[in-house]
């Protein structure tokens, strides 16, 4: 009998789409995001992406500070590997968006592969009050958002966190993103194996639609070959579907608050770690084997915990 394939669960514990009016449940303090993250471990996830926020207002906040108060706490609780968000707010400039990343020297960092209009504006039609003032004018400006990751800026983001041994999940929001990708590759400032993370259903990306993850991944196999290892993540109420379609065609998935706060049609998701038991039952129903920590670290070749500045 034929070994049964590990697929890699990541959890995106809170990230900065997401407001706090949205769902009480959502991490905002380091010590929920410490609770979030550990459960969400101790549920599957292999690799626990992390973003951090104002414990007051909720605000996403990219100081190594913010980050720094939690970190350690969970490397000290869980094995899972540690990546930290270069994302950080399509508000940040790239050099505030490298520093945790820079400081902390993580086994993984995200890297946004292209500028996008990114739009969070449509979901002022679902939230009528908020408890922050923030929070409206933060999802109305983005009608006239531009996340922008240049070319000079990926460079950046590159050549600050490389020296480290930190290794990317390569957030790609549309095809060409893969092509920007590809570039780095053929210049060499990228190595395999690229972990590839195909993003689908946020406003200016790419859809949801079945055969956009069809195009996502037969365009990345023309490009990366046996060089990349794809994983996928659905925003709202896509994430399920996508998640089971990616894994049966040969993927790896990511769930998580950051990219959805729902577990079912009208029932917002308690905890990360409740996403993470949904689909790591559909993947164990699909007959996947749910990678560990280390199986991750192996697959993908990284560093080690024992190598990181935390």
């Amino acid at each position: 009998m034929a070994a049964t394939r590990k697929v890699i669960i990541t959890c995106a514990v809170t990230g900065a789409i997401h407001t706090p009016s949205m769902s009480p449940h959502l991490p905002i303090t380091p010590d929920e995001i410490i609770a979030d993250a550990v459960g969400a471990a101790e549920a599957g996830a292999a690799i626990l992406h992390l973003h951090a926020r104002n414990p007051e207002t909720g605000r996403p906040d990219q100081t190594p500070e913010a980050f720094g108060r939690f970190l350690s706490r969970i490397k000290q609780q869980t094995s899972a590997a540690i990546n930290i968000t270069t994302g950080g707010s399509p508000y940040m400039k790239v050099e505030e968006r490298v520093l945790p990343a820079a400081t902390y020297k993580p086994e993984v960092a995200s890297l946004n592969m292209g500028s996008i209009n990114f739009g969070l504006f449509h979901l002022l039609d679902r939230y009528k009050e908020f408890k922050f003032e923030w929070e409206r004018e933060f999802l109305e400006a983005t009608r006239d958002l531009v996340f922008r990751n240049s070319f000079k800026d990926i460079e950046y983001i590159l050549q600050t966190c490389y020296g480290n041994g930190t290794r990317f999940e390569f957030e790609c929001y549309d095809i060409a993103h893969l092509y920007n990708l590809a570039h780095f590759l053929d210049r060499g400032l990228v190595k395999p194996p690229l972990f590839v993370q195909s993003v689908f259903g946020i406003l200016g990306g790419i859809g949801t639609h079945p055969e956009d993850v069809i195009h996502m991944k037969r365009t990345a196999d023309r490009l990366f070959g046996d060089q990349y290892r794809w994983s996928v993540l659905g925003a709202g109420s896509s994430q399920m579907r996508i998640a089971a379609q990616a894994a049966a065609m040969g993927g790896n998935v990511r769930v998580g608050l950051e990219d959805s706060l729902w577990l079912g049609p009208g029932r917002l998701a308690t905890s990360n770690a409740e996403q993470v038991r949904q689909v790591r039952t559909i993947l164990e129903n699909l007959g996947f084997g749910i990678a560990t920590p280390d199986e991750a670290r192996e697959i993908l070749a990284l560093k080690g915990p024992e190598q990181v500045d935390f």
